[in-house]
């Protein structure tokens, strides 16, 4: 059978100024842009609450990656990682110590695993922006460890988002994550981090997920950018394996991640990806820890 990744190429990044080193710079998005990335990230925000109702053990990452890429190429848009500097899936599945960037495959998930879920919509698939957004899925029963690393994964996120801000610093993110992760004792990845993001996948500003107050790039209104932090049980280092994708933990501790497309507004941010309903799997479960930035679906009356 042909690869289906076969019929499908990546948009060029061409065009957009970059800075020196390189990084292309980030957009202050207008009232127009900020609605198309609204219908992007729901829609990457929808499929990841479909993806919920398939996890269990037995299904394997490829399965998850055919699903993930019907169920946006059914819908007019692009999967973006999907060739992406020669990436070959559709969907990043980081499972148990795989801390980001796993390839799917044919491996089947256990009772017991943790597994994040990458989806990144372009929509429209020509000319459109990019929706990024991730949870990591509790498969079957999980073990004390998976869920207490797994519930701090998903309070950095929350903290992350509650001091952005018109004015705040890029700094100011990174200093609440790393409080919270290493007050539960957690460490945070330095090795990957958040970035802004809109008509092209990956532009500045570099979000990290540690770091000091009051530092780095001022926050302006209309920015947008992820917020995606990457919590280890052991310790923060990271290895990269040899297909020069898949990154896991140095010692081979559990690692978690979750992930929100933000807007900076005057006023602090809106969520450009919260979700219409609960993600199985993940936010449905008796010990879920939920907060009403990042999912304000648990909240409505």
């Amino acid at each position: 059978m042909q690869n289906p990744s076969a019929r499908f190429a990546p948009p060029s990044e061409k065009g957009y100024a970059k800075h020196s080193r390189g990084e292309i710079l980030a957009e202050i998005m207008t009232a127009t842009m900020i609605e198309r990335m609204r219908e992007s990230c729901q829609m990457a925000a929808e499929c990841l609450v479909a993806v919920g109702s398939i996890i269990r053990p037995g299904i394997t990452t490829n399965e998850i990656d055919r699903f993930v890429h019907n169920f946006i190429v059914d819908r007019s848009a692009y999967p973006a990682p999907l060739n992406y500097k020669g990436f070959p899936k559709s969907v990043c599945t980081s499972v148990n110590e795989v801390v980001c960037h796993g390839i799917p495959e044919d491996r089947e998930l256990k009772d017991g695993d943790i597994v994040n879920v990458d989806v990144t919509t372009l929509y429209p698939a020509k000319g459109g922006y990019y929706g990024d957004t991730s949870v990591t899925f509790y498969v079957g029963k999980p073990s004390e460890e998976a869920i207490h690393l797994v519930e701090v994964t998903r309070e950095c996120l929350e903290v992350g988002i509650s001091v952005v801000k018109h004015g705040a610093r890029v700094g100011d993110i990174g200093a609440a994550i790393q409080e919270v992760a290493e007050k539960a004792g957690c460490s945070v990845v330095r090795d990957y981090v958040g970035h802004g993001v809109g008509r092209v996948f990956h532009t500045d500003p570099q979000i990290p997920h540690y770091g000091r107050a009051g530092t780095g790039k001022r926050l302006k209104a209309g920015m947008v950018f992820t917020i995606e932090p990457m919590i280890n049980l052991g310790h923060y280092a990271t290895e990269l394996l040899s297909d020069g994708w898949t990154a896991v933990t140095a010692d081979r501790s559990l690692s978690a991640q979750f992930e929100h497309t933000i807007l900076v507004t005057r006023d602090g941010a809106e969520v450009l990806t919260a979700r219409p309903e609960l993600v199985p799997n993940c936010e449905d479960v008796p010990w879920a820890k939920l907060h009403p930035r990042s999912c304000p679906a648990a909240f409505r009356s």
